[in-house]
């Protein structure tokens, strides 16, 4: 890749080099909370884009998101949107007030996510990981595909970019029987946040093979980062038994090497603007490189990912066709 980023680079410097890419573009993040990936994607973004569009579940912390962005960056154009990914009926509210925007959307990035946490059932009778960081963004990504592909120019395609993680070695391969009947008795949270994150990059295969470069997908790991959804009082105590966090809290770097979150949200940026990945969708990224040899092989079999992709299909009771 030009330039040559790596694990030490920051968000800032992958926006400043794609600055020209990122002219002129419309970009929705989900999950913009202050201290956060998001929040720093679309900091960095902000500087250059037409639109940047935050989302958040919480309206006073998106207002707070919102007013920090445009404190930073005076001259940004910042759009708030409220959007509950663990709600299905919310997230089709959502995606119909995107919808009925004059602009069309350049680049969808999904980086909101769940914190790990004891068992919860969604109103739509989903474990909370898999409805957050995988059935909503699956919906909302479908639902906004029109207003993606409205992008389109005979020199741009658009992109989406799912924020995943290199948790999914963590868990093994996806139990498809427990998306539709999830079971509190077998409930593993680390196993759940790694299923999670299995189904984003599983979701990403099978988007990029049917997009049939209509439109472009990556998926990416930030890193280990000490953001606000690892600060989570539920989280606390998971992160603490994997050996993350030491026992007062902080970042251990005994078995982790950790980064910034200016360090962790570059990877998103890479993603979303490098015109070196034009014609590499579908591919996983580390550290601001290409590392889809990485992908445990259980979640990267496209034979699994089209099963994922049929049974979230059943699940939001809609096809996702391009």
């Amino acid at each position: 890749m030009e330039p040559n980023f790596t694990l030490e680079s920051t968000a800032e410097e992958v926006a400043t080099a794609f600055a020209k890419e990122i002219e002129n573009k419309n970009v929705l993040i989900t999950g913009t909370s202050l201290n956060g990936l998001g929040f720093e994607t679309a900091r960095v973004i902000a500087k250059y884009a037409s639109l940047v569009i935050i989302t958040g579940y919480n309206a006073e912390r998106l207002r707070l998101s919102e007013e920090a962005l445009l404190k930073e960056v005076p001259s940004a154009n910042i759009r708030c949107l409220i959007l509950d990914l663990s709600s299905l009926t919310n997230v089709r509210k959502a995606a119909a007030e995107v919808n009925a925007y004059a602009e069309p959307i350049h680049v969808l990035i999904n980086n909101a996510a769940a914190p790990m946490g004891t068992f919860k059932l969604t109103a739509d009778g989903l474990e909370n990981q898999i409805a957050t960081d995988h059935v909503g963004p699956f919906l909302f990504t479908k639902l906004l595909t029109p207003k993606l592909l409205a992008a389109t120019t005979p020199t741009y395609t658009p992109r989406v970019v799912n924020v995943g993680s290199n948790a999914h070695h963590y868990a093994p391969e996806i139990d498809f029987a427990t998306i539709f009947k999830p079971d509190k008795g077998s409930f593993n949270t680390t196993v759940a946040y790694g299923q999670a994150k299995s189904a984003n990059i599983l979701a990403t295969i099978e988007l990029a093979k049917r997009a049939r470069g209509k439109l472009n997908a990556y998926v990416v790991h930030p890193g280990v980062i000490y953001t606000n959804l690892n600060q989570h009082p539920e989280a606390i105590p998971v992160l603490k038994q994997m050996g993350l966090l030491d026992e007062n809290g902080e970042p251990s770097s005994a078995r982790f090497q950790w980064k910034t979150i200016p360090q962790g949200a570059a990877s998103t940026v890479v993603a979303a603007f490098d015109p070196y990945l034009d014609d590499k969708s579908g591919v996983y990224l580390v550290d601001c490189q290409i590392a889809t040899e990485t992908i445990a092989p259980h979640t990267s079999d496209p034979t699994r990912a089209e099963m994922l992709w049929n049974l979230t299909e059943e699940i939001i009771g809609e096809k996702f066709k391009l």
